[in-house]
């Protein structure tokens, strides 16, 4: 594998399941596979289990791991080609990436859809630029439009859990008082997509995703309608993506917090969310707190979605 942005680069499921799952049963088996081998993971904007699981990763495949906060302690970085260099970014991304890449043997990077340019973000021109000029393998932390090692870690989870084989998943906005990317819920349909679930969408009207995301779920307005015996809920937030409304919020009617009255329509089940949340607006502290939930065990299943991806890379050096 030399890079990993998206479900596509995992390659069969079944199979990248299984190697997950071995890996959480043998963590510190592969020890010798990343031996003198360095792991760069470059933030461009906060993390904490992102950080944290894939620091954790890479111990584990007996990785050094360096870690760069762009915006704290560095210098600032210019993106744009053709820029006259006389404000407050010193540097530019095209001589730092190849420095960067020539300190390490594998790069991880996390960078935020900026909501100032819609094309730019549905480019991935950030992740694109490390893929392009580094030189070395790059895998995404969270980019603009997509989350893949959380949602890797979320069918992980989904898979522990099921009940049945094609259990009833249900992606379903809640509020939030601040714009917030696509990249969760478009990263989150594109796997569940994938695994072949009975995949709902439910959010108000003007929240629609990417259609290349939506893919085969069902787009349901109705939440109560949605929420009807399924055996998931994963709740997120997302700015609206369709012009002219890109990055705005358009809604932040409490009806949709996850609460337990809807999740009594549900088929008794489980409550997901990537962390952090928002209690009380995405979620009210009687669900979270719940039996049902399971967001602690998905974000401790972080460290086997990055630990199986950067195994896959080291194995293709």
């Amino acid at each position: 594998m030399k890079k990993f942005t998206s479900v596509q680069d995992i390659g069969n499921l079944k199979v990248a399941l299984e190697k997950a799952k071995w890996i959480k049963e043998n963590p510190f088996a592969d020890q010798e596979l990343g031996k003198n081998k360095t792991l760069l993971l470059i933030f461009f904007n906060s993390s904490l289990r992102t950080r944290l699981s894939t620091q954790k990763a890479g111990l584990n495949l007996g990785m050094n791991v360096i870690v760069l906060d762009i915006n704290q302690g560095a210098w600032k970085l210019e993106t744009e080609r053709g820029v006259i260099m006389d404000g407050d970014k010193p540097e530019h991304i095209l001589e730092a990436i190849p420095v960067m890449g020539s300190y390490c043997d594998v790069i991880g990077v996390r960078s935020f859809a900026q909501f100032k340019n819609k094309e730019e973000d549905y480019n991935e021109v950030i992740l694109n630029q490390f893929i392009q000029h580094s030189g070395k393998p790059v895998f995404s932390m969270e980019a603009a439009t997509r989350h893949p090692l959380q949602s890797f870690a979320d069918l992980i989870t989904i898979e522990e859990y099921k009940k049945k084989p094609r259990p009833k998943v249900v992606l379903t906005w809640a509020p939030h008082p601040r714009a917030l990317p696509q990249a969760v819920p478009n990263s989150f349909a594109e796997w569940m997509n994938a695994a072949g679930y009975e995949f709902v969408i439910t959010h108000p009207e003007g929240y629609e995703l990417d259609e290349q995301f939506v893919g085969n779920a069902t787009v349901e307005y109705d939440k109560e309608k949605a929420y009807r015996d399924a055996d998931f809920i994963y709740a997120k937030n997302w700015a609206a993506y369709r012009d002219p409304n890109y990055g705005k919020i358009l809604n932040t009617d409490r009806s949709w917090t996850v609460d337990k009255q809807k999740m009594g329509l549900t088929n008794n089940a489980y409550f997901m969310h990537c962390l952090p949340v928002r209690r009380n607006m995405i979620v009210t502290d009687e669900v979270i707190e719940s039996e049902q939930s399971i967001v602690i065990p998905e974000a401790a299943n972080r460290v086997v979605s990055a630990q199986t991806v950067l195994k896959e890379i080291l194995l293709g050096m």
